[in-house]
């Protein structure tokens, strides 16, 4: 995912997608006509869903991007063999696969995760992705570039003729779809990102499970990154601990962004004991807000988290003498997520963090709460020093 690295704490662009309605939208889907569909719940994400046939699946995407829309819907067949009505659905695809192309570096991890990294024969900018084994596959040469961020060269991925391609709706990929179509390859569209809660958006390995015919694997990843976000929750709700205040963000052309209170980053800053100083900016995207107002309400913030890119204090002084004033970087508490990065430069945060959300709330708890997680290294934040 090309995200501007001077961005918001956990937060990434909000696309309007009006002008895209027309493209994307189709007649309202017909009542399926095939018996017995039962649905597979998710736990947590609320974007999409999965329904059992005999003998193929249909997943639908009820939240592809903020806004409403008609669902869409893809068929999954499961038997080679399998008569089905394929009218009702936007794309169809058959088990097994061989050969596939994501568009988003958080689409990835769950071919890693999935034991499928093989699979991939496409992607966007190679240089984003930090994945050891897909760097692997990139540098073997297994792997085409399509090109510059979500200007994705069409044309190669038609040559390519993958079993499907996945589309995020963070970009421009989406205008796309309708020549996809026309050339025989399925567009799957992934609106991960809509989901809020943490684990809803790691949930979504379940939705590239089902396209890859691993949905038992997907669904026992799921499990144990579930269960390791909750045991860092409940380490924090059996201890009554004093909320830190927090600080977020930083300033680009002079606004300063920061998570509002209902988004993903807020989330977690709630769960891991956070008093988030911002709480008051209602919706999931960004709050853009002057300088003068940040620094009235968090000038005494003790931590300040999700610095954007900057490599030191003495950087982020250079950038803008301003930041100087806050408390916490008076006292060096001030960390970004910029730990990990792969040998092209692609932040690991940005790869991993959808599926992976109880190591960025272990990191926090260990950042705000240093005596619960005791022995614990920050996987993906790290504290600026005064070099």
């Amino acid at each position: 995912m090309k995200i501007p690295l001077k961005s918001s704490f956990f937060t990434f662009p909000y696309f309007q997608f009006c002008i895209l309605i027309t493209l994307l939208s189709c007649q309202s889907p017909k009542a399926s006509k095939e018996l017995a569909l039962v649905e597979i719940p998710n736990s947590y994400a609320k974007g999409f869903a999965i329904f059992q046939g005999n003998g193929f699946k249909v997943i639908e995407v009820k939240q592809a991007f903020p806004g409403e829309h008609i669902p869409f819907r893809y068929l999954v067949k499961e038997e080679k063999d399998l008569e089905i009505d394929e009218q009702d659905y936007e794309a169809v695809i058959s088990l097994p696969v061989s050969k596939v192309v994501v568009t988003s570096t958080t689409h990835i991890p769950h071919l890693d995760y999935l034991d499928v990294s093989d699979l991939l024969t496409g992607f966007p900018d190679l240089d984003l992705i930090s994945s050891p084994k897909t760097r692997k596959l990139i540098d073997t040469g297994k792997v085409t570039d399509l090109g510059s961020g979500a200007q994705a060269n069409i044309e190669k991925i038609i040559e390519l003729d993958p079993d499907w391609v996945m589309v995020s709706t963070l970009g421009e990929d989406l205008k796309n779809l309708e020549i996809l179509k026309a050339a025989g390859i399925p567009a799957i569209i992934n609106g991960e990102y809509v989901e809020q809660h943490p684990l809803g958006r790691a949930e979504w390995i379940k939705f590239t499970g089902t396209l890859l015919g691993k949905s038992d694997e997907a669904s026992s990843a799921f499990s144990q990154i579930e269960s390791g976000y909750n045991r860092a929750a409940d380490l924090v709700k059996e201890v009554l601990v004093v909320r830190p205040k927090v600080l977020a963000g930083v300033m680009y052309k002079d606004i300063w962004y920061v998570p509002g209170a209902d988004s993903w980053g807020a989330k977690f800053l709630e769960v891991a004991g956070g008093e988030y100083l911002f709480n008051q900016q209602k919706g999931t995207g960004s709050a853009q807000l002057s300088y003068e107002y940040v620094l009235e309400m968090a000038q005494e913030a003790e931590f300040w988290l999700g610095a954007s890119d900057f490599k030191t204090l003495s950087e982020m002084k250079n950038a803008d003498p301003r930041y100087t004033h806050f408390n916490a970087f008076k006292k060096g508490n001030v960390y970004t997520y910029t730990l990990k990065k792969g040998p092209t430069g692609g932040l690991e945060y940005f790869e991993l963090g959808y599926l992976r959300p109880d190591l960025i709330l272990q990191d926090l708890i260990k950042i705000l709460h240093p005596d619960l997680l005791q022995g614990y290294s920050l996987y993906f934040y790290t504290k600026l020093d005064e070099k």
